[in-house]
């Protein structure tokens, strides 16, 4: 072999190994992809979605209200979820209206046809839980959009969950096609 095919061969399959390293370190770090099961986010994402995450989103700052996030439960088990309750509030449903912090506040993506069952904070986080009838510092609830169909923080073994089960924000669908768009 010449010297120089060794080294044309050495800087080749350093390209190779810098370019997985660079790859891996983007999908392990900073997006993954994911499909969309079930259709407890039904209208918004529907069963067979396939969207984007952006793991980066919380690295840097703290989830927001309405965004739409990538958790998981206790199991690991990953679920799409959109964000309800932030740490510090104190959050209930009545006759379909959200209430913060005992003040009524308007949802701008909300379905008519899919109605949120009434529930008090108390249903949601045990007194020994949330003692100050809070949800908990680092801890936020989740609801579906499809609130009919929805595991989510309604559901004792779902539950509040805590900022570092969020994997990420969803920030496109990139499946359907015709679909593909930044998800808002």
């Amino acid at each position: 072999m010449d010297f120089r095919e060794l080294k044309e061969f050495i800087k080749d399959f350093l390209g190779y190994i810098i370019s997985f390293l660079f790859l891996f370190f983007i999908l392990a770090f900073v997006v993954s992809f994911q499909p969309v099961a079930g259709n407890s986010m039904y209208p918004t994402l529907k069963e067979g979605d396939f969207v984007i995450v952006s793991k980066f989103f919380y690295n840097i700052g703290d989830p927001k209200r309405n965004e739409i996030v990538n958790v998981k439960d206790d199991l690991g088990k990953s679920y799409v979820k959109r964000i309800i309750g932030l740490p510090g509030e104190k959050i209930e449903y009545l006759d379909n209206i959200l209430y913060i912090n005992d003040k009524p506040f308007l949802e701008n993506f909300t379905f008519e046809e899919y109605m949120t069952s009434n529930f008090l904070f108390e249903d949601i986080c045990s007194k020994e839980d949330c003692p100050e009838e809070i949800i908990p510092k680092d801890m936020y609830l989740l609801l579906g959009d499809n609130r009919g169909e929805s595991v989510d923080s309604r559901t004792l073994s779902f539950g509040l969950r805590n900022k570092k089960d969020i994997n990420g924000r969803i920030i496109y669908r990139i499946w359907p096609a015709n679909e593909f768009g930044q998800i808002e």
